[in-house]
């Protein structure tokens, strides 16, 4: 089967991009099962009610979020209801859930668990427990359920993405980064099976500074944080993420394919 794994969703822009691109690439490839992160999907912060409603609209199956969830209200029951993620890591499990079951479009089971990272990332957000050990406690649990496991570690450190991959290898279909918003050319399949690559990168404004508008990107490094400012970039949208063929008797991965598409 055909999983593709789409890069932070920035903005109308990024929406823009999906709504264009999603279902030709469906087509093109026989695409079986679709995962997204939605992170920056309303206006480059979090995803509201509405947005998660349109983009669901687009055939994503499920979506994973990071640091960003908890900045829209409208959000919060929809994280009840619908196959939106925020991390399984979170230390206070108050409302939302971290993985989910979902049939592909061939009626086989595929589970999506979403982790943040910790290097870097203690300052964003609620607080998180390590996601490895996190990863090892929900294995134990659903690893009966289904042979199609994907990973999505929402984190800033390469060192980190790349360590819980070769933890997790053999025992999950993929490992993707998200979060940092540029595409890496790491994309790889792991002696035993697991599928990798740093960073899905973003699917968005592309002439800007990881979706921001560059001068207003500029304007708050050079206050050092005093300037708040803070506008989505419009021109150079992509689409970019991650193609996976996997194998659906193992669930190892058979070939990793880079997708970059521009509107």
């Amino acid at each position: 089967m055909n999983i593709l794994c789409i890069g932070d969703i920035f903005g109308e822009p990024g929406r823009r991009a999906v709504e264009t691109w999603l279902s030709r690439l469906i087509d093109q490839h026989g695409i079986d099962f679709v995962i997204a992160n939605v992170d920056n999907a309303a206006g480059g912060k979090g995803i509201t009610d509405k947005v998660a409603e349109e983009l669901f609209q687009y055939r994503i199956d499920v979506m994973t979020a990071g640091n960003h969830v908890w900045e829209q209200n409208s959000i919060f029951p929809h994280l009840e209801t619908h196959p939106i993620l925020r991390p399984y890591n979170l230390l206070e499990k108050n409302r939302g859930k971290g993985h989910c079951i979902v049939p592909s479009k061939k009626g086989l089971d595929v589970a999506v668990i979403h982790l943040q990272g910790k290097v870097f990332m203690d300052n964003k957000g609620p607080k998180m427990s390590s996601p490895f050990q996190a990863a090892d406690a929900l294995l134990k649990e659903i690893g009966n359920q289904t042979k199609i496991i994907l990973v999505d570690l929402h984190a800033e450190a390469t060192a980190e993405k790349r360590a819980l991959a070769w933890y997790l290898d053999g025992r999950v279909t993929c490992v993707v980064g998200t979060h940092t918003h540029v595409q890496t050319c790491d994309e790889e399949i792991l002696p035993r099976g697991t599928a990798y690559i740093s960073d899905l990168g973003m699917t968005g404004p592309h002439r800007s500074v990881v979706g921001l508008d560059i001068e207003i990107a500029i304007k708050r490094f050079l206050s050092q944080g005093e300037f708040k400012g803070f506008k989505v970039a419009k021109e150079d949208v992509r689409l970019e993420g991650l193609l996976i063929d996997v194998d659906e008797e193992s669930g190892r991965a058979i070939s990793v394919n880079r997708i970059r598409k521009v509107l």
